[in-house]
């Protein structure tokens, strides 16, 4: 996030596209209805009637996939009403004409003719936004602008243009001068606790801890002298989705999977069970047995966070310390400690010379100690200093207290660049064979792939088996009722599901959680077109039709553990 989660209760304009705050991300929501009650505008851009739609003031209802028409329409209407910062655009930004140029090919009648929402709800979203107003009381800050933010979630980057997509939100707040002061900015949501952390730290395939480029060589070759090696790989590595390919295509014949549970998180389940049973050797690291796991030559137990001293970073950039609450039971070690003891053997084994003591960190605490030294955004942080409430990073020495907002006055490359960005429609759009659309996301109640939540008794009885919403309309075309069986088939699988009727998904889209085994979403997704810079599959779109199923015996992971 360019912003703190607490700025959002006193944001004049709250925009909110391809996230399900209040199920995903309940304590933001939160902020979220106490700046509605409080008279701020609330603006959200989904294709479902997600909950969090009963605190709008205005609900843009687009087709999967469409909203990037939205955006740019929001933008071609600014400009064109005379809307933008222009003292912003003429001192912070640069590479305006050309973007200006692209986005007056995408009008609001153009939008709403793509995505189903109509002109004048998009320039009215447009107008809202670029001014911060508000529906009623007065703002607590006194430019003549009202202070706008954006949030956003995986909605929109797990998809074949989502890199594309955030480049267009950045855009629209600098069109509007809405970065670097409170309340504003493009806020990403992150997925999953310490996602963030992953990332800062080098768990990307181009970059090292602190998101320094494997491709730099100044960077690398500092890198390289600060852990005593002669070199580090300078090539971008695979993504998760590449490396799946790979696999199949038998360029990679072993796999080390860390906390991560392919077999219900990557799209297309088929393939990626395929490629993974045709491994010469699989191990698998994680806190419990997950679907993967069961495919594994090796399983390795680790702690879970209540077992472990570490660190989160949350999706504010706050870096918090963790403590463990109880022992880790049986063989279960700290993931640091696997990767340690793996490492130290593995030099033993090739006969690799270093100091006896490279790989024996005597704690967490001296693994952070090292990191802060090689990760510029770290730097001023320690153990002692995240006692209490953390640290926002950029940190950049011991005296820095941290850094809440991002860009003030200057972004980080100097001046913030417009990217002219053109739509682009999903990879696979429906048709006779698979008329609708489905879009897949989370519930309240269930985390994820579930390895955790369903094994917890209260959660999975709230929310026991998965099912599709189904507009009525569409499930009556199949003859299939409320609470009733049906199959959801693509071209890649089928899963077979219950259905709930929904008003909440539009004629021709039908929605699915990835939660539950049992009714694995992923299933049906595709894999073959990826985002050609981040490399993230096509998660939120793709074609599918319903069926009644031949036979009707679905039930919850918690009844078929009873069967067997």
């Amino acid at each position: 996030m360019t912003n703190s989660i607490s700025e959002i209760r006193d944001a004049d304009c709250i925009f909110i596209t391809g996230s399900n705050t209040a199920e995903s991300h309940p304590v933001i929501s939160y902020e979220v209805v106490r700046a509605a009650k409080r008279g701020a505008h609330v603006i959200i851009v989904d294709p479902r009637r997600i909950p969090l739609v009963r605190q709008a003031t205005l609900f843009l209802q687009v087709k999967p996939g469409t909203d990037i028409y939205v955006f740019l329409a929001m933008m071609h209407t600014i400009i064109r009403e005379g809307w933008a910062d222009e003292a912003f655009i003429a001192e912070r930004t640069e590479g305006y004409e050309a973007f200006k140029a692209v986005v007056e090919e995408y009008t609001p009648e153009r939008a709403a003719l793509m995505s189903g929402v109509p002109a004048e709800q998009i320039e009215l979203a447009a107008r809202i936004y670029a001014f911060g107003e508000r529906v009623d009381g007065p703002s607590v800050y006194e430019e003549d602008r009202g202070h706008s933010t954006i949030l956003y979630a995986m909605g929109i980057t797990q998809r074949s243009n989502g890199t594309d997509m955030v480049m267009t939100l950045a855009n629209l707040a600098m069109l509007c001068g809405q970065v670097g002061q409170p309340s504003t900015g493009v806020n990403p949501l992150r997925g999953q606790a310490n996602v963030q952390g992953a990332c800062d730290l080098g768990c990307l395939v181009n970059v090292f801890p602190g998101y320094q480029r494997v491709t730099d060589d100044e960077k690398r070759l500092a890198l390289a002298q600060a852990w005593e090696v002669e070199e580090l790989p300078g090539q971008v590595g695979l993504t998760i989705v590449e490396a799946m390919h790979a696999v199949a295509e038998g360029k990679i014949r072993a796999a080390y999977i860390m906390g991560e549970n392919p077999m219900m998180s990557d799209p297309n389940t088929s393939h990626v069970e395929q490629a993974l049973r045709g491994l010469d050797f699989l191990v698998v690291q994680d806190i419990f047995p997950s679907e993967t796991a069961q495919l594994a030559h090796v399983i390795l137990p680790a702690a879970s966070s209540l077992e472990k001293h570490g660190s989160f970073t949350n999706t504010e950039r706050r870096v918090q310390l963790i403590e463990p609450v109880l022992p880790a039971p049986g063989e279960a070690r700290p993931d640091w400690q696997i990767t340690a003891e793996i490492a130290a053997r593995y030099d033993k084994k090739m006969g690799v010379d270093r100091q006896l003591d490279y790989w024996r960190y005597p704690s967490a605490a001296a693994i952070f100690e090292e990191l802060a030294t090689v990760t510029p955004i770290y730097a001023g942080m320690s153990v002692d200093r995240l006692r209490g409430e953390g640290l926002q990073w950029p940190c950049p020495d011991a005296e820095h207290p941290g850094t809440s907002i991002l860009h003030v006055g200057k972004f980080s490359r100097g001046l913030g660049k417009f990217n002219p960005v053109e739509a682009i429609d999903p990879a696979e759009q429906p048709d006779e064979e698979y008329p609708l659309i489905l879009t897949t996301g989370r519930v309240l109640y269930h985390y994820h792939t579930g390895t955790m939540t369903r094994r917890s008794e209260p959660l999975d009885w709230i929310e026991p088996h998965g099912y599709v919403e189904v507009n009525a309309q569409d499930a009556a075309a199949v003859g299939v009722e409320d609470d009733g069986f049906v199959v959801v088939k693509s071209r890649r699988g089928q899963v077979n599901t219950r259905i709930k009727y929904s008003e909440g998904v539009s004629p021709g889209t039908v929605f699915l959680a990835f939660h539950w085994r049992e009714a694995p979403a992923n299933m049906l997704t595709q894999d073959f077109k990826l985002d050609p810079v981040a490399k993230i599959p096509e998660y939120k779109v793709c074609a599918v039709r319903l069926e009644n199923p031949p036979e009707k015996n679905l039930v919850s992971r918690r009844e078929s553990e009873k069967v067997r």
